[in-house]
């Protein structure tokens, strides 16, 4: 089981690691408030048939009968869907004023913020999360962080996305072991499309021909980046610790930097590769609390 949420989380951070480039490419031809919200209607659409097959069966979808803890998850599943919303929304806001390098390591400082945040919550990550997230963000400055460091305006945005995406994981670890995992996603990405949407068409040019134009990015971000992985981290944070999920997820910035070589012809250099395989050593690191246990 314990290996299975391990693939599952390695496999979304490939994802959106490579959905960096997606997110940068679909801005050629819409707004950032439309690009999430296109993407995150289709990713809710992409769900809804695995939803309603699973509404099909006996089992049912939410596993608490209580009328005063369903509401509780209700309302879980509401912050959940505004979490996710400011999340994308400033990384988005934030990749137009930024480096996408910034970006990947102010974004990732998520995996030092959910343990920390955790241990407000009774959380008592294991002493080897501490080493693999330390291990993780010293591979992330290395990995991102090839010039000087000032706090600009987009970074101060990315920032905050880091922060909110810290309580996002909480929030997914809370609700996932209590619901069905497409339903907790369904919910959560047509609140963000529906916020998205009211946003783009307030203050932004939406038309169909500039969301035809970049169909490619957007289906990516969509299908894949939404559609599939941010339903992956749903379904593997039923048995992950949400410390030991960050620290998987972080892996993102290290795919996007792979991405950016493959796909853009970006350098990559020897300090880069060292980055990368620092944040492997992270996510290695935490197996060994099995071990000692």
């Amino acid at each position: 089981m314990k290996l299975r949420s391990d693939l599952i989380l390695f496999l979304a951070a490939i994802i959106w690691g490579f959905a960096f480039v997606a997110q940068r490419a679909g801005m050629n031809y819409v707004g950032p408030f439309t690009y999430n919200g296109v993407r995150f209607t289709m990713g809710t659409l992409v769900i809804l048939p695995f939803l309603f097959y699973n509404a099909s069966k006996s089992t049912p979808l939410v596993k608490i009968s209580h009328p005063a803890d369903r509401r509780k998850i209700l309302v879980g599943c509401l912050m959940t869907g505004l979490l996710l919303f400011g999340g994308v929304s400033l990384q988005q806001l934030g990749l137009q004023e930024t480096s996408a390098g910034k970006a990947g390591f102010i974004t990732g400082l998520y995996v030092v913020f959910v343990p920390i945040v955790g241990l407000l919550f009774g959380q008592r990550p294991h002493f080897t999360i501490w080493i693999g997230a330390a291990l993780s963000v010293t591979g992330l400055y290395l990995l991102s962080m090839t010039g000087g460091f000032t706090i600009a305006h987009g970074d101060k945005l990315v920032l905050y996305c880091a922060i909110i995406f810290t309580f996002h994981v909480l929030f997914i670890a809370w609700l996932s072991p209590l619901m069905d995992s497409f339903l907790l996603a369904a919910i959560q990405f047509a609140i963000c499309a529906l916020i998205n949407l009211i946003f783009a068409f307030a203050i932004e040019p939406v038309n169909l021909v500039s969301i035809l134009q970049g169909w490619i990015p957007i289906a990516y971000g969509g299908i894949l980046s939404v559609g599939l992985a941010y339903t992956l981290q749903v379904i593997a944070q039923k048995t992950a610790h949400p410390a030991y999920a960050s620290i998987i997820l972080s892996l993102e910035a290290a795919f996007a930097v792979l991405a950016g070589w493959l796909l853009l012809n970006e350098h990559l250099t020897r300090r880069m590769i060292i980055g990368c395989l620092l944040m492997l050593m992270g996510m290695i690191v935490v197996q060994v609390r099995d071990l000692v246990n």
